[in-house]
Order: C-alpha cells, then structure tokens, then sequence
C-alpha cells in the first residue's frame, strides 16, 4: 500500500522546534498533493516539499496552515508562488491567505478530505484536520510528537486550549495516529490526548499546591515548581504559568496586586530575558514569537490564593 501522508522536516532545529517543523504532504490519488504547514520561508525547504510532491508525480494544489507562528506559516507564500496552489488559513490568520474554512468545513484534494477544527489555545488562529479514512489528526502545535507545548500570553491562553484537548479526545475517540508539527509522528493518539490533558491538570496543581504555602511572584514560583528544570527554560516556565494565573484569576481562585517596586536583575532575566543570548539572533524572533515575549513583563505582581468565601 503507498503510504498517502509524507513528512518533509525543515531544517530549523531550534529549542522550540526540536528537530525542525514538521511539513506534511497528501497526496490525492489524482495528480494532486496537499500541504500542511509549509514552514519558515527556507528556499530549500520549499524546493524539498516541491520534490517531494514531484516524485510521486503529483502537484501542490492546496496548502493548509495550522496557525501564523514564523516557524509555519511564512513558506505558504512561496510554496503558493511556485505551484500556484491556494492558501487556507484561520479566519483570524493575519498572513495572506486565499479562504479560510471555518469549524466543520471540508477541505482536501482527489481522495483526500480533511474536517477543519477549530482549536484555540496555543494561538488563536489555530486549526487541527482530522482525516477520517486514516484515522489521523493532523495537529500542529496543540499536540507535538515530543514533550509539551507552550501556552503564553497574550497569543495564546490555558482554558481555550485545555477545552480544545478535552474536545479532541470527546470528539476524536476513534483518532489512531497524531501528526503534530515537531518530533517524531505518534501511533497512539489517545494515550498521548489523554497525557496531555492530565499534564495540564497536574501543572495546575502544583501551582495551587506552591500558592498555599504563601503570596508568590512568578519567578519565585518557578524556582518553586521547575527548580529541578534546567535555567534556560525558567522564561518559557514563567509564560506557562502565567497562562495558568491568568485563567485562575478571571475564575477568582487567586488574585493579585501590583508591587510597587521595578523588577530586580534575577526576575527580569527571568521574565523578560535576551533570547538572542541565549538561543543567538537566528532563532530568537522564533521563540519571542512562540512565547509572546514582545509583550514584555515590566510589573512585578504577587499571587496568592482567594479566601474560601463562607454562607
């Protein structure tokens, strides 16, 4: 049987990439190919996905684009201009596109037909395929292959993305095979949805359970909760947590105030850190970009739990 779904990795490895963003060709059976996520706009990427397609004879008729992160999305243009394919993208994407299919719609090419869902949480412009004949959930960066995802402010937010998991595994129970936007492709969709829904949880926890103890900044807890995890991620540990805080505080599980002091060294390298120091200037916009970090943290604010309220 000739496999319909082939990967083309783009070589932008990176902290936040892992090996490199997953592109995915499909092929329609007819002389057609779909593209998912065609990636950063690396030329030799797009001559791969391009060759790729031409081995099996076949021509890029449409390309879909999960969410605008620079990791994704800005090969679309190209890849459009070399094949004269069409662009489909998020209502909301804020790259060129030439339709946007909404929740429900059906997209595809020859024997090839994707669901469209809309999956807010890591960004807002979202979208997962689900494709039915091989039971398969193309994800982007809601499920990767490999570890978790970042949820960060202001792009992204916890409860959307937590109710887009809670719908994949509701919704998706009969879903085989997940292919995520890094690492490697997963045979157990189920096991790793329902890993994902409990990491979450757990996350969750452990910052109640560090907000008990006492009124906490976010560095002081992320030294907390990732005190075992390795400095140079503390950044990326914050924006979770602040994912986190935000969603308690709208539900009034804990609130905050302002401090009225400026950030000392320790927690803006924590808050607001020089990624280009530390990941260097080729893959800093990529992971400013992911992390919502050109929303810069300027306030200190203190979190604690909100009193039980009592009848």
């Amino acid at each position: 049987m000739v496999e319909r779904v082939a990967l083309v990795r783009a070589p932008n490895p990176s902290p936040m990439t892992l090996d490199g963003t997953n592109s995915y060709l499909l092929f329609g059976g007819d002389g057609t190919a779909l593209c998912i996520d065609p990636g950063p706009p690396i030329a030799q990427h797009v001559e791969a996905l391009i060759e790729a397609a031409a081995g099996r004879q076949a021509r890029i008729a449409t390309i879909l684009v999960t969410h605008g992160h620079p990791d994704h999305a800005p090969a679309a243009q190209r890849l459009a201009q070399r094949t004269g394919a069409r662009i489909l993208a998020h209502a909301r994407a804020a790259f060129p596109h030439d339709a946007a299919p909404a929740d429900g719609d059906r997209v595809g090419c020859g024997e090839v037909e994707l669901f469209v869902i809309d999956a807010p949480g890591h960004t807002f412009d979202h979208l997962v395929f689900y494709d039915p004949a091989q039971r398969a959930l193309f994800t982007g960066d809601v499920i990767v292959g490999e570890g978790t995802v970042v949820i960060a402010p202001p792009g992204g937010a916890m409860r959307p993305y937590q109710r887009t998991l809670q719908r994949l595994a509701d919704e998706y129970g009969d879903a085989q095979r997940i292919y995520g936007g890094h690492g490697p492709i997963v045979d157990d969709a189920q096991s790793k949805i329902a890993e994902y829904i409990e990491h979450r949880r757990l996350r969750e926890r452990e910052l109640l359970v560090q907000l008990d103890v006492g009124e906490q900044t976010i560095p002081q807890l992320v030294e907390g909760i990732y005190g075992d995890t390795k400095r140079i991620l503390w950044p990326v540990a914050a924006r979770q947590l602040l994912a986190y805080l935000l969603a308690l505080e709208d539900e009034g599980v804990v609130r905050s105030h302002a401090l009225a002091r400026p950030l000392s060294a320790h927690e803006a390298a924590i808050l607001n850190p020089d990624w280009a120091g530390i990941v260097g200037v080729k893959h800093a916009p990529f992971v400013e970009a992911e992390l919502g970090a050109a929303h810069r943290l300027t306030v200190v604010r203190s979190y604690e739990r909100t009193p039980a309220r009592t009848a």
